[in-house]
């Protein structure tokens, strides 16, 4: 059925107390359920449905969509585990199982993991496979540094966040430059700071060059103006920085440097302050 796994547009061939039945394009019918139909729906009415299969593996349509669709990513959390395999939440009433054969990693119930959604051939059905690596693409050719690209936050390491950019690519964000909340699931905008011999990118959350000391100044402004005078100096710990800026003090001495040129703030011993 070259429908599975993906959003398709179908007709309403005939209703029965079950749901509605919709025309397939080899000339066969899937059911909607009754609980997806708002009771308006006529025959001959076409519909955007998504196709998978049942509890009992029939091809069933559903009107929600699953947060990745065939061949696509998204992270997943793992709602059971059995000797076989996992169950992992997709969106839909049906949980999306990943074989044992299918996982990188062993998974444990509630952990949030990077899973594409593929078709078993020799079932005829939707799995889950979290070996992601065996889908990735080595040329990262097409990107420059300073590009900026959304990002799918997908797993923590001692280095950083790996991330998967347009659904085919790998990247890294090292801890030690990020200075903000990120949760596993996140979608962030991120730079390219440089291809990588191994086909991954490594990535820094702020623009590269000026841009960033720039962007940073601009936020420090932005504070001033409510608060009108921040404990922040030279001689500041860097984790009294962080906690008022989300900035390292590289950035913050960088920036403060900036607005004081343009005589935008004071510098005073126990602080900074708008003029």
């Amino acid at each position: 059925m070259k429908e599975l796994g993906i959003i398709n547009s179908l007709l309403i061939n005939r209703f029965t107390a079950n749901g509605a039945y919709l025309a397939l394009h080899d000339g066969g019918e899937v059911l909607l359920p009754k609980s997806y139909l708002k009771g308006e729906e006529k025959a001959g009415e076409e519909l955007e449905v998504f196709i998978y299969t049942d509890s009992e593996d029939r091809p069933v349509a559903v009107t929600n969509r699953p947060i990745a669709l065939l061949d696509e990513f998204a992270v997943m959390e793992a709602k059971e585990i059995t000797k076989f395999g996992a169950f992992v939440d997709w969106g839909l009433p049906k949980d999306l199982f990943v074989p044992k054969a299918e996982m990188g990693k062993n998974m444990e119930v509630g952990g949030k993991y990077l899973v594409r959604v593929c078709r078993d051939f020799r079932t005829d059905r939707l799995i889950g496979v979290s070996k992601y690596e065996d889908f990735l693409i080595k040329d990262t050719q097409g990107f420059e540094a300073g590009q900026q690209v959304e990002a799918l936050v997908f797993d923590e390491t001692e280095l950083g966040f790996k991330v998967l950019i347009e659904n085919n690519f790998e990247g890294l964000l090292y801890k030690n430059e990020v200075f903000e909340n990120i949760e596993i699931g996140d979608k962030i905008n991120v730079f390219i700071k440089k291809r990588r011999d191994d086909g991954k990118l490594d990535l820094q959350l702020l623009p590269i060059g000026r841009v960033k000391y720039e962007e940073g100044a601009e936020k420090i402004l932005e504070v001033l103006k409510v608060r009108k005078f921040l404990p922040l100096h030279d001689k500041s710990s860097p984790e009294s920085i962080k906690e008022l800026l989300g900035m390292s003090k590289k950035h913050f001495k960088q920036s403060i440097g900036q607005l004081y040129k343009a005589k935008k703030i004071l510098i005073k011993s126990d602080g900074i302050e708008l003029v």
